[in-house]
């Protein structure tokens, strides 16, 4: 067990992270659709931002909403308000009016600062917040609310970094809502350090040279460590996209910008597999790492990267709750299919549904003990209670482990189900189904037969090209029962155009089980 850092009481991650930050001043910091911003340049916005904040009435533990995206701004308000002692809450830049309402509720901000071009999402509800005191839009026209670049402008350029403790809440971030109502989870000054030493230096080995690019964006637990705290932390370059990680995109900032790590998602993955044009030669020639979380990799897509880009991908899984990755594949190690063996830092148990530790090779729930966890979810008393039990989280994840320490990833405690008194995993079953060539991508959930009894359903969205009959079902079913306990065949299979997703990736499969019962 690696023990994490020691830190002192009176401990501000913003000066671990920017003031006292290694990197020399003309290292380039973040690379955005603007151009190239050096560490030294970073360190006066960062400043700027938090002093144009106090200006504004914030005051240390005030909490604002920051609606933002992928641009040197965000670092400059995420870590000035956490100098300043501001609580900075992350939002999900595809929201729904109606979920932008319902998070400033709940998280009672004073201050929203928000991208220009997502004012129109808020200006149904800007009116009726109850806490809500200022807007403040980052963009060249504020539509009649001072901007981001007019109140750093005025704003003296000097920030005096707020007294905070070490176990004190720095930021909040939301829950995806994968599995229903966004959940509000506060993280503590300490915590992106250590997932620094534990993930980034630990598994990754991320150094001053290189270069990052992280398809998840910050708002995203994911993207928070993979595009801003790791490189900080190493002193190296992130590169930041504004718009959509789209396949084309990706391959664009690959090319251009020649990452040395990318980090993306199994779906991205797919999607860029699924050109036949793209590989190494017109990507990045100077990958060394690619690494994958969100959802579980299937062997195929994982094999087949690595044979067209010549770098393997690292496949793991972390959590909003747990900040980031805590299970992971090695450069030296890898096992496609499975998740891998405990990140340094992290201890981990599965249990049965009386909480007693299973023995190897036996389904049981994944519990986490290590320190990066969050203080609990906000004003969820029953779920924090639930989900954050002492030293360690339960991930809501059922896995299984080898005699030799790997973790197989066997599907979400609520999506898992039994047939004939067999455990199922969904995971397994669509690992299989997209190792088929004419498959893009799969979801499987339970459905009951005439008797009652359940049983396997494929969601299928078919590759470019296949021709969707019934007898590729047939096929389907038949490739499935080749690979797989027979029992794990899916007895149906609807094709689809897509599967619903959250913005990180993750299959809604309760969206899927809603669209089967109303169909």
């Amino acid at each position: 067990m690696v023990e994490p850092l020691e830190l002192p009481d009176t401990y501000n991650a913003a000066v671990h992270f920017i003031d006292e930050n290694p990197a020399p001043d003309d290292r380039v910091a973040f690379i955005d659709d603007t151009g190239e911003h050096t560490y030294g340049e970073l360190r006066s916005r960062v400043d700027l931002a938090g002093r144009a904040l106090l200006d504004l009435g914030a005051r240390q533990e005030t909490r604002i909403a920051m609606a933002m995206f992928d641009t040197v701004d965000f670092p400059a308000v995420f870590w000035g308000s956490i100098k300043a002692g501001i609580v900075p809450v992350c939002l999900n830049t595809l929201l729904t009016a109606d979920s932008y309402d319902y998070i400033l509720r709940d998280c009672r901000a004073r201050i929203l600062v928000v991208a220009e071009a997502l004012l129109d999402q808020f200006a149904p509800i800007l009116a009726d917040q109850p806490h809500l005191e200022q807007v403040v839009v980052v963009g060249s026209d504020g539509h009649g609310y001072p901007t981001l670049e007019s109140l750093c402008a005025a704003a003296e350029p000097s920030l005096e970094p707020a007294a905070t403790n070490r176990d004190e809440v720095a930021f909040w971030m939301y829950s995806s809502g994968s599995t229903g109502i966004p959940k509000g989870v506060r993280h503590v000054h300490s915590s992106a350090m250590q997932t620094v030493k534990f993930y980034s230096e630990g598994v990754l080995g991320m150094n001053s040279d290189d270069v990052v690019y992280s398809a998840a964006k910050l708002f995203f637990a994911y993207g928070l460590g993979n595009g801003m705290t790791f490189p900080l932390g190493a002193g190296a370059t992130s590169v930041l996209l504004t718009g959509r990680p789209t396949p084309e995109a990706v391959m664009h900032i690959l090319a251009t910008h020649q990452p040395t790590i990318f980090f993306g998602v199994p779906t991205l993955y797919a999607a860029i597999l699924a050109d036949p044009d793209n590989s190494r030669e017109t990507g990045s020639q100077r990958l060394r790492i690619c690494v994958s979380a969100g959802e579980a990799l299937p062997e195929s897509i994982g094999l087949e990267w690595e044979k067209r880009f010549g770098v393997p991908i690292l496949d793991g899984i972390g959590s909003t709750e747990l900040l980031h990755i805590f299970i992971s594949n090695r450069s030296d190690d890898v096992r496609y299919g499975w998740s891998g063996k405990a990140v340094p830092g992290s201890e981990l148990s599965i249990v049965d549904e009386h909480g007693d530790e299973v023995p190897p090779g036996e389904i049981g729930e994944l519990l986490v003990r290590c320190v990066t966890a969050a203080e609990g979810y906000w004003n969820q008393r029953d779920k924090s209670r639930h989900t954050f039990m002492g030293e360690w989280t339960r991930t809501g994840d059922k896995y299984l482990k080898d005699e030799d320490g790997y973790y197989l990833y066997c599907g979400r405690t609520d999506d898992m189900f039994k047939v004939g008194g067999n455990w199922v995993s969904p995971f397994e079953v669509e690992s299989a189904i997209v190792s088929h060539d004419a498959v893009l991508e799969a979801a499987v959930i339970a459905r009951p037969d005439e008797a009652g009894n359940l049983k396997p359903k494929a969601f299928v969205v078919p590759a470019s090209g296949a021709e969707v009959t019934e007898e590729l079902a047939a096929s389907l079913q038949g490739f499935v029962k080749d690979r797989l306990e027979l029992w794990k065949y899916p007895r149906w299979i609807e094709f689809v155009d897509e599967l619903p997703k959250t913005a990180t990736g993750k299959i809604q499969r309760f969206k899927l089980r809603e669209l089967d019962q109303s169909g």
